[in-house]
């Protein structure tokens, strides 16, 4: 499962990375600090109950990284993933890392999905993708970049 969906995402990269000028109705856009992005189902904001955290994809020397990559938050707080340096990047959950019934709560949370628990690629600089942990259970949630998991850019949020 893990391997098709890394060989996916890299054909993703690879085709996103074809060159030639694209027009404005092609490029994909990315929700902004002012534009959150729409609900999967209704077209409105995520709507999160909780606080709001910032995590920053990064590009440092040679190491992509999520920063911070350990991340303790409750049920209902909203995640910002940042894309700052060293893009295409994304956010993407294991299934079999996170607790029972939290796939149907980021379905939800996630808009925008490549794949189920797949994030869309920021390949805009300083493009964003929030993730709402709204009814989200208790419990570890492992979490990678697709386009730079060989190059170990993972991470963890615990749901309180």
């Amino acid at each position: 499962m893990r391997v098709t969906s890394v060989a996916a995402g890299l054909a993703v990269v690879l085709a996103a990375c074809g060159g030639g000028e694209k027009k404005a109705d092609d490029q994909q856009t990315t929700a902004t600090p002012e534009q959150p992005a729409p609900s999967a189902e209704t077209g409105a904001p995520a709507a999160g109950t909780g606080a709001s955290h910032d995590v920053q994809m990064v590009l440092e020397g040679s190491t992509y990284k999520f920063s911070p990559d350990q991340l303790t938050i409750k049920s209902g707080d909203v995640i910002t993933f940042h894309n700052v340096s060293g893009g295409p990047h994304n956010v993407s959950f294991w299934t079999d890392s996170i607790p029972a019934g939290a796939a149907d709560a980021l379905k939800n949370g996630m808009p925008d999905q490549m794949a189920p628990l797949e994030g869309p690629l920021l390949t805009e600089p300083n493009g964003t993708y929030k993730v709402t942990f709204t009814k989200a259970p208790a419990g570890e949630y492992k979490f990678y970049c697709l386009p730079h998991l060989a190059l170990g850019m993972h991470g963890k949020i615990t749901v309180q």
